[in-house]
C-alpha cells in the first residue's frame, strides 16, 4: 500500500510555480538586486556569484538625454512598464543644491510637488499616454530629514553610506 501511494505522488501534477517567477521584470519593481560581494584579494574571484551580479555604473550619460548630478553614484534601475525604465542616483550634495543645478542644466524652474519630504519634478520631454507609463523627468527627493539620515547606500560598506537626496531620472525616449 505505501508503495502504490508513494508512486501515485510522484505521478501528481507539479504544484504550480508562483507567478510572476524570479527574474521576470513587473512594473515599478527593481531588477534582480545586485548584491555588494565582501571584500575579496586582488586578483582572486567568487565562482558562487555570477559577473552579472556585480553592481554596474548605471547608464551612459548620453542614454539618458538629460545630464546625470556631477558625482552622483547609480543605485538601481527599475522597469517602469511600457517599456521604459527609470534610473536612482544619490547624490551627497544637499536638495537645493541638486536643484539648482537642475534648474541651470534644463533652464527651467520645475515644479516643488510635495513640501515634506521636498520633492522636485522637472519635465523634460513630451509624455503620450499610449506608448508611456511615466513622463520623461527628472525629480529630485530630499531623503535627509528630521526622522532619516538619507538614503542608505545600497552597497554595503561603500561611502557614503547614506544620500542626503536622491535622483530619479525617466530618460527622454524617441518618437515610437
Amino acid at each position: 500500500m505505501l508503495f502504490l501511494a508513494a508512486m501515485l505522488a510522484a505521478q501528481q501534477p507539479q504544484a504550480p510555480k508562483p507567478f510572476p517567477q524570479p527574474g521576470g521584470q513587473q512594473p515599478g519593481k527593481p531588477e534582480a538586486p545586485a548584491r555588494p560581494l565582501p571584500p575579496q584579494p586582488p586578483g582572486s574571484q567568487n565562482p558562487s556569484v555570477p559577473a552579472q551580479a556585480i553592481p554596474e555604473a548605471g547608464p551612459p550619460e548620453g542614454s539618458l538625454g538629460v545630464p546625470i548630478y556631477p558625482g552622483a553614484q547609480f543605485l538601481a534601475s527599475y522597469n517602469a512598464g511600457r517599456g521604459q525604465r527609470f534610473y536612482w542616483f544619490g547624490a551627497t550634495a544637499s536638495f537645493v543644491d541638486v536643484v539648482g543645478f537642475y534648474r541651470s542644466v534644463l533652464k527651467q524652474r520645475g515644479e516643488l510637488i510635495v513640501d515634506a519630504p521636498a520633492t522636485h519634478e522637472f519635465d523634460v520631454g513630451r509624455f503620450r499616454e499610449e506608448t508611456m507609463a511615466f513622463p520623461p523627468g527628472v525629480t529630485v527627493k530630499d531623503f535627509q530629514t528630521q526622522v532619516s539620515q538619507g538614503y542608505p547606500n545600497p552597497r554595503l560598506g561603500a561611502q557614503p553610506p547614506r544620500f542626503p537626496t536622491v535622483i530619479q531620472i525617466v530618460p527622454v525616449t524617441s518618437e515610437r
